[in-house]
């Protein structure tokens, strides 16, 4: 039995620190998973199975603890900036500027709620009081990734080493965090009086298809002598329009036409066109008739199919521009990006690796398929080389030193600010370097969640030795209902500006909430109360700029009133 005893006692031995975080790690996920009225923590339960790992003196060595935080820091928020990078500019669009605007305002609100908490109840003689509000607010926001940047710069300004542990006043407002932000997101409904299914009658209303951009499917009978002899691709070229011919009827013979079929005179063909461009296409082709192909007493089959972008050409173009339902006739009905299912709105913006779900005629979606790419062998190789040379790249963008008048310490963005920036402008732009930035939603999510569990678990167990003292005998139930404030006093204003003043559909709110909250919990409750994407569009139309400011927030709260 002593080799049993000294695997978990020798602190310094590599086998003991892995079963220290093993254990941590897969008690934490197991025990996130539980509900309670339909809410979970999820996987920032690992901080609290190691602070209690922590408590009871199953820790590690102070260095190796620090090595595995900071870089499960990292490398969460590098995957998250190469997650929000491709949409993170395009959500300053028209529709998004009001929403950014008001996700700003309620970040605001947050920090100002937090410092009216610190000199309300707190001594602010205290030099760790403002910190561990900093804490708070985080938990009471659950934000993780500003958690990160909030202790490190920490250790920036009390260089002699803190007395204390910011993330136990995490620990003691996330809780609450995450009930008060769908709590909160409720008590507006009653507040303006919203009823549901009105707003789901409406969201359906908005989304009906304009009727100028409605598909609209012809037979026409080709009378135009100059159309003979030439291909399919010379006549859409010369009428300056899209459409698409999906049957040729030549001699009795029905085929599908590509662009470099020739046309004769008195061929028929099935066009697809806007509704718009109907009466010139047919002015210019032929009449239109009633087709009598023995193919089509059978009415066809629609199917969805989720098609991947792989083709680099389409990277930039927007869906209005490649007008899927005019030209293609089918519908695109979502998008998904790194794991984030986005709405599919005229403005979007594809990139390489976006996923999107095409309903339509088989052969329509397989046209589509091909203009896509649609080739997962492209996508399945992993880019680490990509990743790695971006962190290189934002830990020296993060460690340069920026002077500032009244501030004790330089201005560092830091371990978290650096490779977040980075990462959302090699998101955005790095393809433009030739860098393969696209990571499967997969290995997006494992690296992440890989980053974020070392890092939970770190933090844990390093503040596990004095959670006990700090939440019992300090401040710890001041930390419990000033995080609540923190919580839901932002939300209650800014979520009823939204609805009186700028007349936001209740859902997109609920999703913009979630957002600049940062929280899935939330978006997921809004997603089973919603019929439509509202949620979803609200909550990627914020998400990314929310949480740059968040990292970034927390930063400069410590260095500018925190320094001793």
């Amino acid at each position: 039995m002593d080799w049993l005893i000294k695997l978990f006692t020798t602190e310094d031995s590599v086998a003991h620190i892995v079963l220290l975080y093993s254990l941590v790690i897969s008690l934490g996920v197991y025990l996130g998973k539980i509900k309670i009225g339909g809410i979970s923590l999820g996987v920032t339960f690992i901080l609290f199975v190691g602070i209690l790992a922590g408590h009871i003196g199953f820790t590690g060595p102070t260095p190796t603890l620090t090595f595995l935080q900071d870089f499960g820091l990292i490398l969460f928020v590098f995957m998250i900036g190469l997650q929000v990078g491709p949409g993170f500019f395009e959500s300053f669009g028209k529709g998004g500027l009001k929403l950014n605007m008001l996700a700003c305002f309620t970040i605001l609100l947050n920090i100002a709620v937090m410092f009216a908490c610190y000199y309300i109840f707190f001594d602010t003689t205290d030099s760790k009081n403002l910190p561990m509000m900093v804490g708070t607010m985080y938990g009471a926001v659950t934000n993780t990734p500003g958690l990160g940047a909030a202790k490190e710069a920490v250790h920036s300004v009390f260089t002699n080493g803190p007395d204390f542990d910011i993330a136990s006043g995490y620990a003691c407002a996330y809780p609450l965090g995450v009930v008060g932000i769908i709590g909160a997101t409720l008590a507006i409904r009653f507040i303006c009086k919203v009823d549901m299914d009105a707003e789901n009658a409406l969201l359906t209303d908005t989304e009906a298809e304009n009727p100028n951009e409605k598909p609209h499917i012809m037979y026409l009978r080709i009378e135009n002598s100059y159309i003979g002899g030439r291909t399919l691709q010379e006549v859409i070229d010369f009428l300056n329009r899209d459409i698409v011919c999906t049957r040729l009827m030549h001699d009795g013979v029905v085929s599908l036409p590509s662009k470099d079929t020739v046309l004769h005179p008195n061929d028929e063909i099935l066009v697809v066109c806007a509704e718009a461009d109907a009466e010139a296409v047919s002015a210019f082709v032929g009449p239109e008739i009633k087709a009598d192909w023995h193919e089509e007493d059978q009415p066809q089959q629609m199917v969805s199919r989720r098609i991947v972008v792989t083709n680099s050409s389409m990277n930039g173009k927007t869906l209005s521009k490649l007008q899927f339902r005019s030209i293609y006739g089918v519908n695109v009905t979502r998008i998904s990006r790194q794991g984030m299912d986005l709405f599919a709105s005229n403005h979007h913006h594809f990139q390489v690796g976006d996923k999107i779900m095409v309903v339509g005629f088989e052969e329509n979606v397989q046209r589509v398929a091909e203009l896509m790419g649609n080739s997962q062998k492209r996508l399945n190789a992993p880019n680490i080389a990509t990743i790695f040379i971006g962190i290189v790249i934002g830990i020296l963008f993060g460690s340069l030193p920026l002077a500032i008048p009244g501030m004790p310490v330089p201005l560092k963005l830091g371990l978290a600010g650096g490779p977040l920036i980075i990462a959302i402008l090699l998101g955005r732009f790095g393809y433009h370097m030739k860098l393969v930035t696209y990571t499967t939603t997969s290995a997006n999510m494992m690296l992440r969640e890989i980053g974020l569990a070392l890092f939970l678990a770190s933090v844990g167990i390093k503040a596990g030795a004095g959670f006990w003292e700090t939440v019992v005998q300090g401040d710890g139930l001041k930390y419990v209902y000033t995080g609540f404030l923190i919580t839901i006093i932002p939300i209650l204003i800014i979520g009823t500006i939204a609805r009186m003043k700028y007349k936001f559909n209740y859902f997109t709110i609920m999703g913009a909430i979630a957002g600049s909250y940062t929280d899935p919990p939330a978006l997921a409750y809004a997603n089973s109360v919603c019929n439509a994407e509202a949620p979803a569009l609200g909550y990627s139309t914020v998400y990314p700029l929310s949480m740059f400011l968040r990292i970034l927030a927390a930063q400069l709260i410590i260095l500018f009133f925190c320094g001793v």
